[in-house]
């Protein structure tokens, strides 16, 4: 194993993951303020879960995301 390769692998691989999330966050925020199903002053309970069933990994990531 060669371990700056497995860095610069996790990197992108969370880099992808962290965009691709911002993304339909954002999107499916403002669409649900826009159709009057969020009036955009919430505070947003979010989950994540990591998983990596080949090292029997399964994290579950909780927080919040305020909108105001």
């Amino acid at each position: 194993m060669n371990d700056d390769t497995l860095n610069m692998e996790v990197r992108k691989y969370l880099k992808k993951v962290g965009i691709t999330s911002q993304r339909e966050i954002e999107y499916a925020v403002r669409k649900a303020v826009e159709s009057g199903l969020l009036n955009g002053t919430e505070t947003l309970e979010a989950h994540m879960t990591l998983s990596v069933p080949a090292l029997k990994i399964d994290l579950k990531i909780d927080g919040q995301i305020a909108l105001d």
